[in-house]
């Protein structure tokens, strides 16, 4: 077997052994339940109220930096939907019968981490705008991209790849708005 062959695969094992004792750790308790819900808010609720808020409370800035958060996740949306047709990685509960879908995915594949390329992208430009936000968007965004592991339905090389797509989509946005 080739070096690389070999390389890929250790790495495919380590993914899998994390990925399943964080679906273990979560499984039929209040972490699951909890790690579910932050999911979920991760779907957008979370970033459709802030979006809204920073309007109410900031008016012409708020609607400024709500355009923003949304041109930006309108990019995320077709970058990781390209990259998922493209990659077709099978979810980890796919990969291996222990690993338990705890909520089930939006989509079929795994690479990368829609909600944890919207998180972090969003997270980067609220906080650009409004800094005092990074205490609470900060937490949950690290949050989200957990919940993507524990809940069984990415392994944690998506949610890094999605962080690091997310971080040059949202720094990139940034230069380009100034």
């Amino acid at each position: 077997m080739p070096t690389r062959a070999l390389i890929f695969d250790g790495v495919k094992r380590r993914e899998l052994a994390w990925c399943l004792a964080a679906n273990r750790w979560a499984r039929g308790g209040s972490a699951g339940r909890v790690f579910t819900w932050i999911s979920r808010a991760g779907d957008g609720p979370i970033w459709y109220a802030l979006m809204l808020a920073v309007v109410m409370l900031d008016g012409w800035n708020g609607l400024s930096a709500s355009v923003h958060m949304a041109a930006t996740g309108l990019v995320a949306l077709i970058l990781y939907t390209q990259l998922k047709r493209r990659t077709r990685r099978p979810r980890p509960f796919r990969d291996d019968a222990r690993i338990k879908a705890i909520t089930p995915p939006l989509d079929e594949f795994s690479f990368p981490s829609g909600h944890t390329l919207h998180a972090v992208s969003f997270t980067i430009i609220a906080v650009a705008w409004y800094p005092a936000l990074a205490l609470i968007l900060v937490p949950f965004t690290v949050a989200v991209a957990a919940s993507r592991v524990i809940l069984g339905l990415h392994y944690p090389s998506d949610v890094a790849a999605a962080a690091l797509i997310a971080s040059v989509l949202g720094l990139g946005s940034l230069i380009l708005a100034a």
